[in-house]
């Protein structure tokens, strides 16, 4: 019976063997296969029951898998962008279409995993590896950068337009020096700002460059006049009116036909009947007449308690004159009426400025000036800027020293506002700060990182508000040779409008795209999953694996890191296959040679018979 029982071990001992074999052929033939990770054989025994250990014998054999999942493989740079390979934990997030519609792919929804990163562009813009396997991952905004979801889906980038997004925010770095090479009065005196190459104030005839804080536009200025009261002495109202009978509700003196004002250079003529445009009939009431002037200056009206508030508007001063000519009844009888509304009048007229602007404004350089500026200020580089709309703007800058006061030197930035400006309208616009520096060439004021340049307009192209920023250390004045400004940064945030022509993938695991503008913006974010039991991942064709219960679920995140431009070779490592090739073939050859002798063993037995 023992004989038997041994020929069937070895024929499950070859069995067990002929499975390693199977195994170690796997191995040696994917040693190339990009994401491979090779699979083990172990053994076990199977052991009949015995009631007592002396009579226990060995018993049969029994083979099985062991995944090497968690063992890494070599990592090697690729030529090819879109190629990425995992160092450490973690697996890539697939899906395999089931079938494809239209020339477009159908998946299922599961979700597979895979180390195999030789990941290209297909023609449909999904990235695609060797085996099929889609890759998955989660949008990213191209503007912000910040992911658009958490849960990974297939990535697309077929087409991919991105819309122009208009400068906001200027990166600046720069040196000015402590004496600027530019022009200098022959007479300026010794240690004075037009010595020291600074703006000279009186060579700007059309205007102070040097003046900040320039009014904004004025804007409308309130004014009443006294209290008065009508022919029977009660005050007026807007209902009262212009002239009338002896006790009647009427204005002393009232406006006779043919009286006339000017009100900002506009005629109001009085008229007996039938008043049209601007003119107004002696019989209507005063309600009418402010109304009128109203409607030119753009400026309040009203009457409370006998006084009448007129309002400038935002346009003009407040001018309102007696019409006719001196010394007509009609010029006298219309200076009687101004002052019989409340208003004092001199030289025949009456007067009210609008009240200054309250929002603070920016020194400015005339066209007429632009000789004298250009050769008593330096140039600070230049930037091409974009608009809301893409169009790009090109904003150029210039410093001007502008005061040497108190051991400091404080510098004035300006933009080219119009280049094509002439006479007296503005071509450079100074960005309203003071950059003062101390004896050591730092920069003491402002404080901060940087300033904002208000309501940039260049050449029509409107920009806005622009954030200026410099990095610690960023602004500096020390001597220079040359006397000129040494720029090291000067960059800005927008573009054009832009059409993807090419996709890479960085360390970072971020797809980035390259556009048509110039501009290289984050597309994706590739995301990776780790498994607790990650060895009992069941493996599928194409170097991919299937969630088990075993293996458990896949959990979002992992300790590893993406490489870009790499891949992950197989973990079969040639020599150890080898050897266990050797131990296979012997351990084979050797069960065969105990079925030999069990063989003989019987045929033994059998010639006791005969």
């Amino acid at each position: 019976m023992g004989i038997f029982d041994a020929m069937n071990t070895s024929v499950g001992g070859l069995q067990a063997q002929s499975y390693a074999l199977q195994n170690i052929s796997g191995n040696i033939a994917n040693s190339s296969t990009v994401g491979y990770k090779g699979i083990n054989t172990a053994f076990e025994d199977l052991v009949a029951q015995s009631t007592t250990p002396t009579t226990q014998v060995a018993g049969g054999v029994n083979a099985f898998s062991r995944q090497t999942v968690t063992t890494g493989g070599t990592v090697s740079t690729s030529t090819v962008a879109t190629n990425m390979a995992i160092n450490g934990d973690g697996f890539f997030s697939v899906q395999k279409p089931t079938s494809v519609v239209d020339n477009q792919p159908v998946f299922n929804g599961v979700t597979n995993y895979t180390r195999a990163g030789d990941f290209q562009v297909n023609a449909n813009g999904n990235l695609v590896n060797g085996a099929g396997y889609y890759l998955m991952g989660v949008s990213v905004d191209p503007k912000t950068g910040n992911p658009l979801g958490s849960v990974p889906t297939i990535l697309q980038f077929q087409n991919n337009f991105v819309p122009a997004q208009s400068t906001t925010a200027i990166q600046y770095a720069a040196n000015l020096p402590t004496t600027p090479a530019t022009s200098a009065a022959s007479t300026a005196p010794a240690r004075s700002i037009t010595a020291a190459g600074g703006l000279n104030p009186n060579d700007f005839p059309s205007g102070n460059p040097l003046v900040l804080g320039s009014p904004a536009p004025p804007a409308n200025a309130n004014i009443t006049g006294t209290a008065v009261n009508n022919q029977m002495g009660n005050p007026i109202t807007t209902s009262t009116a212009l002239s009338g009978a002896t006790g009647t509700d009427s204005l002393t003196p009232g406006f006779s036909v043919g009286d006339s004002i000017v009100v900002d250079g506009t005629t109001i003529n009085f008229v007996s009947s039938g008043a049209t445009g601007n003119d107004v009939n002696v019989t209507d009431s005063i309600g009418t007449l402010l109304n009128k002037i109203s409607n030119i200056t753009g400026g309040n009206v009203g009457i409370t308690g006998g006084k009448i508030t007129l309002g400038t508007g935002t346009n003009q001063d407040l001018v309102v004159a007696a019409g006719g000519t001196n010394p007509s009844p009609a010029y006298t009888q219309a200076v009687n009426g101004l002052t019989g509304l409340g208003f004092t009048l001199t030289n025949g007229q009456f007067t009210q400025a609008r009240a200054p602007g309250t929002n603070t404004g920016t020194g400015a350089v005339a066209a007429n000036d632009l000789t004298a500026f250009t050769s008593e200020s330096i140039s600070g580089g230049a930037v091409t800027a974009y608009n809301s709309a893409g169009t790009p703007v090109n904003l150029q800058l210039r410093w001007a020293l502008v005061s040497t006061a108190g051991g400091q030197n404080t510098w004035n930035l300006f933009y080219q506002s119009n280049s094509t400006a002439t006479g007296t309208n503005a071509m450079w616009t100074n960005v309203g700060t003071n950059f003062v520096f101390n004896s050591n060439g730092n920069l003491v004021s402002p404080s901060g990182s940087g300033i904002t340049i208000p309501n940039v307009n260049v050449n029509g192209q409107t920009l806005g508000n622009i954030a200026m920023n410099f990095s610690a250390g960023g602004l500096t004045q020390y001597a220079s040779t040359t006397g000129a400004a040494t720029v090291n940064q000067i960059t800005q945030n927008g573009y054009a409008a832009g059409q993807l022509q090419s996709v890479a993938i960085n360390n970072s695991g971020l797809v980035v795209g390259t556009f048509s503008n110039g501009q290289n913006l984050d597309l994706a974010l590739v995301t990776l999953s780790h498994f607790n039991g990650t060895n009992y991942l069941q493996a599928l064709s194409g170097e991919a694996y299937a969630v088990t219960e075993q293996s458990g679920p896949a959990i979002a995140g992992a300790s590893g890191s993406i490489s870009g431009s790499s891949l992950e070779g197989s973990n079969t490592d040639i020599a150890d296959e080898f050897t266990k090739l050797i131990v296979t073939q012997q351990a084979y050859s050797a069960n065969t040679k105990v079925i030999t002798t069990a063989n003989d063993m019987v045929q033994s037995l059998l010639s006791v018979l005969r």
